[in-house]
């Protein structure tokens, strides 16, 4: 580390997948509380050292051992679950979750930081097969993210600075959302928490869904992507399906989402996940995406929104970025 480091405060957090988003919000926490005006915030996770049976095992801990964990569920089985429910209430989506997958590894072969660069597909996405098995039913294998490596670092400044960065991006709105852990506790396919978060930041930022440019969602799973679009606004309860249908979520959309392949395909190395979204975020707004960047997120006062997710969805973050240098 560099000698000007010595002596500054430091604090090493962890709340499951949302844990980078937990250490920008501390970051800008301490930042807003005039503690700091400078921050440095880095995720970092190293997830193949271990086989992937093992890495479910351990982020299993992460769900109500006392409900979940002991029933013998991990996260597969978990959002699985939530996949069956929100199929019973509202019919089965099993090809809008093949289109979220399909979509979204397309996207991921034209980023450079992509763990897995390669267009699976809709039919191979949709299909069962031995190179596609049901992991947890009604979910395969492509409705879940991968076992990935990865780090992403983020300077924070207060905003008195951000005129000497010529590539500033302003935090506009952001709200963090606790729900129960406990899924017995409340309505997972309800996805209240989330909905929640996006509802205050929205608010916060003095904006809309409709004026985001694109967003940056926790798709630890197909299904999570699709109540997303329902807790943004996006769609109604139910009808997450229809801005899959009608283009509104792809690239060249009116409101792309997870232009950079998402958990799906860029990876999700659990504790660099949140700091990697922002990181995305930031790109797009500073026309700086390559392959993937969304043309209207480049325009000036552009919107952008992350959304990073601990569990299932027991801890939300939510932010609305704009570029400002």
């Amino acid at each position: 580390a560099d000698d000007g480091l010595r002596w500054k405060p430091a604090v090493r957090l962890e709340n499951a997948c949302a844990s980078g988003a937990a250490a920008v919000f501390a970051a800008l926490d301490a930042i807003e509380a005039g503690r700091a005006r400078v921050a440095l915030v880095v995720g970092a996770e190293k997830m193949t050292a271990i086989s992937g049976a093992a890495v479910t095992e351990v982020l299993a801990n992460c769900s109500y051992v006392k409900e979940e964990a002991a029933r013998g569920m991990s996260f597969p089985g978990i959002f699985a679950g939530m996949a069956a429910q929100y199929f019973e209430r509202h019919g089965d989506r099993s090809a809008t979750l093949a289109r979220i997958a399909a979509k979204n590894h397309a996207s991921g072969v034209h980023n450079p930081w992509a763990q897995m660069r390669k267009d699976l597909g809709f039919e191979f996405c949709n299909t069962v097969s031995e190179r596609n098995p049901m992991v947890a039913a009604p979910l395969r294998k492509t409705d879940c993210s991968l076992v990935s490596d990865g780090a992403a670092a983020l300077v924070i400044v207060h905003e008195s600075l951000a005129g000497r960065f010529p590539r500033a991006v302003g935090l506009r709105g952001r709200a963090q959302v606790n729900d129960f852990l406990p899924m017995s506790r409340r309505d997972a396919v309800g996805f209240e928490g989330p909905r929640r978060a996006w509802q205050q930041a929205l608010a916060a930022a003095g904006a809309k869904v409709d004026d985001l440019a694109f967003a940056e969602v926790h798709d630890c799973f197909t299904i999570a992507e699709l109540l997303a679009y329902e807790a943004m606004g996006l769609a109604p309860a139910g009808q997450g399906a229809r801005v899959v249908d009608d283009g509104t979520v792809f690239p060249g959309g009116r409101l792309p989402v997870n232009p950079s392949g998402g958990l799906k395909a860029k990876g999700h190395p659990i504790g660099a996940t949140g700091v990697s979204m922002h990181v995305l975020a930031a790109m797009q707004l500073c026309g700086e995406a390559g392959g993937v960047q969304v043309a209207q997120a480049a325009a000036d006062g552009a919107l952008g929104g992350v959304f990073n997710m601990g569990g299932s969805a027991v801890a939300n973050y939510v932010s609305v970025l704009r570029r400002v240098g």
